[in-house]
């Protein structure tokens, strides 16, 4: 899975929505309101938010002079960062990590960092990732906060090795998250004990490595729900979902709704948008 970057006016979402990586805003320009996990979350200028975007979550404000910069990050990519895994952690389960400690360098680098991950050089493109992610490590170095209520120095130091051990483990899932994986193939894939896999999976993330393996599939259904073609059943199996029952439940645990009803609102707000233009 591809780290994909954004530099752009934020765009007001018309419904909640959510992806299996962690994303990483900056804002560079005017202000940003979201809701996520029943938080209402403020940003202004200066301001930089990392959450999981498994999570369904909505920018429901975006002023008018608003511009913001940032990344969604898979979890193969975070879990080798050098941070601490309590942040790992906390995020997977809702928190919301916000810092203020961000200066001009800042302003001159996502931008940099955008085009050089839009120039088709696979050097730039691979210069700008390892920036990217040396910048986010610097986050736990400064002042910050998890919301609700934890700050830094809370936080225990990270154990590389198990945090590698895990990066292993998504990135193997990433490749394969479409086919009929379980977690004797994950183990084996990164020279672990079945039981141990899942045990530090799930220590580390806060989840199952099921549900991570299922919320893939369910991000990978909803950008397809959100365009034209296939049919509902289609997407289910080309998902990695064995039936359209056990992807109808899936979906509706997490949207509220099941994906035809997902499919016929986002259709509906995509057409008035269109209307009003």
């Amino acid at each position: 899975m591809a780290l994909q970057m954004f530099y752009a006016h934020p765009p007001v979402m018309a419904m909640p929505h959510w992806h299996a990586q962690v994303e990483v805003n900056y804002i560079m320009r005017g202000s940003v309101h979201y809701r996520m996990n029943g938080h209402d979350i403020a940003l202004r200028a200066g301001q930089m938010c990392l959450f999981w975007g498994g999570q369904p979550h909505q920018m429901d404000e975006s002023s008018d002079d608003s511009l913001y910069a940032g990344a969604h990050l898979p979890l193969v990519y975070f879990f080798r960062m050098r941070l601490p895994p309590t942040i790992g952690t906390r995020l997977m389960k809702g928190e919301i990590l916000l810092t203020s400690a961000t200066d001009a360098a800042d302003e001159a680098n996502f931008p940099r960092w955008y085009d050089y991950a839009k120039s088709n050089d696979p050097r730039k493109t691979q210069h700008a990732v390892d920036e990217l992610l040396l910048r986010i490590e610097r986050i736990a170095l400064e002042s910050y906060l998890l919301v609700p209520g934890t700050r830094a120095e809370e936080l225990e130091q990270s154990n590389s090795q198990l945090s590698r051990s895990v990066a292993r483990m998504c990135d193997f899932i990433a490749s394969n998250f479409l086919q009929d994986i379980d977690t004797v193939e994950i183990a084996r894939a990164v020279d672990l004990h079945p039981k141990y896999a899942m045990n530090l999976f799930k220590k580390t993330t806060g989840m199952t490595i099921s549900k991570y393996i299922n919320l893939l599939r369910l991000s990978h259904a909803q950008a397809q729900l959100m365009g034209e073609g296939s049919n509902v059943l289609q997407i289910a199996m080309d998902s990695g979902f064995g039936s359209i029952s056990a992807f109808n439940k899936s979906f509706r645990s997490i949207a509220g709704m099941s994906p035809s009803d997902f499919r016929r609102d986002m259709r509906s707000v995509i057409g008035s948008i269109t209307a009003l233009g």
